[in-house]
């Protein structure tokens, strides 16, 4: 399962690696759940999301929705081009 004897293909990180200290946000969080007597052991499955390599939430949304327009358009145009160099089928269907 490892790929052939060369190991895992990932590291999985471990859990003590993530710290909401330094995160203001997770940090306003916990300190709104304990005002209310409540804690969230999970909340430091959250800290990835304020690391600085993923970015904002825009810069992550705009990764999300635009990550194959510039291949997606050059295809096609490529696809337009070809079609009118070869001549393609008429596309002019006439009105019935």
């Amino acid at each position: 399962m490892g790929g052939h004897g060369h190991g895992a293909p990932y590291t999985i990180p471990k859990y003590t690696e993530f710290n909401i200290k330094g995160i203001p946000q997770l940090e306003e969080l916990e300190k709104a759940l304990a005002q209310k007597g409540l804690k969230d052991p999970w909340i430091r499955n959250e800290a990835w999301r304020y690391h600085p390599g993923f970015g904002t939430k825009l810069q992550r949304a705009r990764k999300l929705f635009f990550r194959g327009l510039p291949l997606g358009l050059a295809l096609t145009v490529a696809t337009v081009a070809f079609d009118k160099l070869i001549g393609g089928e008429d596309h002019d269907h006439g009105h019935h």
